[in-house]
């Protein structure tokens, strides 16, 4: 009888012989062999106890629920816009001043004016500082104020308005803070109609925004204001910065109104220093020694 050759050895005894980095790279990259051979692999190592019985299921990532909205870029500066424009205590006035001059704006384009750059005459009709009109006019002295010349000039307001109004606000008060910003907006008005001899067709918020500079100027340096002493020195040099930079750049321009910017701020100077003297002077009704 001839020999017969021996039984070719199966899979599990072949797989036995692997080493276990062999087995582990067969085991990873099953999908490139047929299915035995990744199965037999993990069955091995199983059996050296290098992986568990049970192998555990893959997991998804949770995914947000069909009704749950996902956050967004829109989402967010939409809170954003909330947190800014929406009044609460402490932060009053301002958010109703942005959105005055917001929607003046938005009004003003809806009506057909050219807001990148209106004509004169078109910001005559929307309530501008007109000197020829303000004698039967005087509201326009203040209406002024919520009337820009582009969308450049209406940022540059706001952005100064949101930032005083979030700085110093709570701290002086919403009414004076309201007062202030008007009689200021006045004040800078009548300075431009009387530096401007020739005639005058002026319109912004600057005037009053200089104004709050000097309210906050004339409140800190006379100690008004409840700011600890290094606040009070840093709040004083940003302040001074912003105005002086503003009229410096406002010398280079020539369609900026400066007398109004230097008008409001004396005037609001002066609002300050009234403040400061009222809280400082003792009631007439306390009792004497």
């Amino acid at each position: 009888m001839a020999d017969l050759p021996p039984d070719p050895p199966s899979l599990a005894e072949v797989l036995a012989q692997k080493t276990d980095a062999e087995l582990l790279y067969l085991a990873q990259h099953a999908h490139r062999y047929p299915p035995e051979l990744g199965q037999g692999a993990v069955r091995e190592l199983q059996r050296r106890e290098l992986i568990p019985d049970e192998l555990p299921s893959p997991r998804r990532a949770p995914q947000p629920a069909a009704d749950e909205p996902t956050e967004s870029w829109a989402h967010l500066l939409g809170q954003v816009a909330a947190g800014v424009l929406r009044p609460r205590p402490g932060y009053f006035v301002t958010p109703i001043l942005l959105v005055a001059n917001l929607a003046v704006f938005l009004l003003m384009a809806a009506s057909g004016v050219n807001v990148w750059e209106p004509r004169g005459a078109e910001l005559a009709a929307w309530g501008s500082n007109f000197s020829p009109l303000v004698p039967t006019q005087p509201w326009r002295l203040l209406s002024c104020l919520f009337v820009h010349a582009g969308p450049a000039h209406l940022l540059l307001n706001l952005g100064a308005l949101l930032l005083l109004g979030l700085l110093a606000e709570g701290k002086v008060g919403s009414g004076r803070w309201g007062l202030a910003y008007l009689v200021s907006g006045l004040g800078g008005s009548l300075t431009s109609l009387w530096w401007h001899t020739r005639g005058i067709n002026s319109v912004g918020a600057s005037g009053a925004i200089f104004g709050l500079y000097g309210l906050l100027l004339a409140l800190l340096l006379t100690r008004a204001l409840p700011v600890t002493r290094e606040d009070r020195g840093g709040i004083i040099g940003l302040l001074l910065y912003f105005a002086l930079g503003s009229l410096v750049g406002g010398l280079e321009g020539a369609n900026t109104d400066n007398a109004a910017h230097i008008g409001g701020m004396l005037t609001g100077i002066f609002v300050g220093l009234v403040l400061s003297f009222s809280r400082s002077k003792p009631s007439s009704h306390s009792p004497s020694n």
